[in-house]
Order: structure tokens, then C-alpha cells, then sequence
């Protein structure tokens, strides 16, 4: 993205070109962004496992397999002892892969990600958390556990905010064409920015935890309203020689879409 295209872009929001410089500086100082020959800014080496999750909202499907039981369990003793950087890239790295804390130092989440125990880790530790970290499968729990671990997550409200934000979704399509332009691009980056955070977060758990389908549903609904949010965009980004790309699945993440 060109340095003047960003600049524009803040000031669609109300944000000054000084804060956006400001921010620039900052995003190429913690190396999430890196600049080209062109002056212009693009995302990093060192934020492209972060790039790459949070794309992964238009192709879940891929990315689940039936579960058989089994659970993917971190031993997360070595988490919160390094320095503050590395506890927050930790934390959210059990985040992002939607585990919880079944026990002092033990997380855990279902065995049901394309790829199993090794795929999970070789994700956890891309996105932050310490090599030492133990990651591993976690068969036979007895019945006390195995209940406790299938409540760790609040499935009254995750299918509670799926239908809240799907309906959002769908009320905001139906006016996008009637609102000034800027209006529109700013709705659908804002909205479209909450909802693709949301689905980023979702722990992605299997049918006998929840109800399969609602998340597919908001899913597809992203998909339609992405359609149109980079509609409403495409006469900035064109005009700013700006990169316009369609649902695609590698794209930049961005501030709005990520967890602190």
C-alpha cells in the first residue's frame, strides 16, 4: 500500500496524517510492516503467521476434521516467565488456536484441526509461543475431566453472537447501497473488521460441543458482505493505485481484526 493511500484512508475515519505516519513508524519498528523499493508498506516476514490465520476465516471448512475424542493439551508453565513481548505473543497464540485452561498450566481444545497435534503446534509456536512449550495429545480423560474440559467454552454465547452479528451482517448490506460513499466505506470496514475478528477468535469447536452449521452460516455471510465492502472500496483503492483484491487467501491483517 502506498504511503498516500494509507494517509487517505485515515482521513476517511477521521484519523490525521500525522497519527497514521506515527503509526507506520511504530508497526516498522515492532517489524509487523517493512517497506519496498517504491516507498510503499507491506506486511512483514515476522507477521505473516498472523497473516495467514487470520485469512483462514474464508476457508474454515478446510481446516476442520471429524473429532474422535481427543484433545490438543499445552503445558503452559513456560508461558508468562519471559519478557512481557513474549507472554503476549504467547497468550495469544492459546488464543487464537481457542484454548482454555482445563488445569494450573494445562490448556486444552479439541483434536478436531486438518492436521492434528503437530499441525496445531507448528501453528502455536508460528504465532508466538516459546519452542519450549510442551504441546501434545491428550487421550482418555476420566469422566470428571472430560465434562469439565467440553464446558470450558461458552457455547450459549458463541451461537448467541453468530446470530446477533450475522443479522448485523445482513441489516448493513441492505443499506450499504443507499449511503454516501464514504458512509459505506466506512461501515463495511468497521463492521466487516468486527465480524472477521470474530470468526478469527472462534475456538472452532466440533458438533458434540456445538451445534454444527450456525458458524458456516456467519461464515457466508462475511463472504456475501466482503463482496460488497471491497465494492465500496474499490473506486478509493483504484484511484490510489492501490492493490484491490477479491476475497483472496492471502491478505494483509490488519490492526482492526487482531486481539491486543
Amino acid at each position: 500500500m502506498p504511503v498516500r493511500a494509507l494517509v487517505a484512508a485515515g482521513e476517511v475515519f477521521g484519523i490525521s496524517s500525522e497519527s497514521v505516519r506515527v503509526a507506520l513508524v511504530r508497526l516498522l519498528a515492532r517489524g509487523t510492516i517493512e517497506r519496498n523499493e517504491r516507498g510503499q508498506y507491506r506486511i512483514a516476514a515476522a507477521a505473516e503467521p498472523i497473516q495467514r490465520h487470520v485469512v483462514s476465516w474464508t476457508h474454515l471448512d478446510e481446516r476442520l476434521v471429524p473429532w474422535r475424542g481427543g484433545w490438543v493439551a499445552v503445558h503452559s508453565a513456560g508461558v508468562g516467565r519471559g519478557a512481557r513481548a513474549q507472554t503476549r505473543r504467547g497468550r495469544r497464540a492459546l488464543n487464537f488456536l481457542g484454548l482454555r485452561a482445563l488445569a494450573k498450566e494445562l490448556w486444552v481444545r479439541p483434536d478436531n484441526l486438518k492436521g492434528g497435534v503437530a499441525a496445531v503446534r507448528a501453528e502455536l509456536h508460528g504465532l508466538g509461543l516459546e519452542p519450549t512449550v510442551l504441546v501434545f495429545g491428550l487421550e482418555q480423560l476420566d469422566d470428571a475431566a472430560e465434562a469439565r474440559a467440553r464446558a470450558l467454552w461458552d457455547t450459549a454465547a458463541l451461537r448467541r453472537g453468530y446470530a446477533e452479528m450475522g443479522a448485523a451482517l445482513d441489516r448493513s448490506a441492505q443499506r450499504l447501497g443507499r449511503l454516501p460513499a464514504r458512509n459505506a466505506m466506512v461501515e463495511s470496514f468497521l463492521l466487516g473488521g468486527r465480524a472477521i475478528r470474530q470468526i478469527v477468535l472462534d475456538p472452532l469447536l466440533p458438533e458434540p460441543i456445538i451445534p454444527s452449521g450456525e458458524l458456516a452460516q456467519l461464515v457466508d455471510s462475511m463472504r456475501r458482505y466482503d463482496r460488497l465492502g471491497r465494492n465500496c472500496w474499490k473506486p478509493f483503492m483504484t484511484a490510489h493505485d492501490a492493490p484491490h483484491l477479491q476475497t483472496p487467501r492471502s491478505m494483509p491483517a490488519m490492526d482492526n481484526v487482531l486481539p491486543a
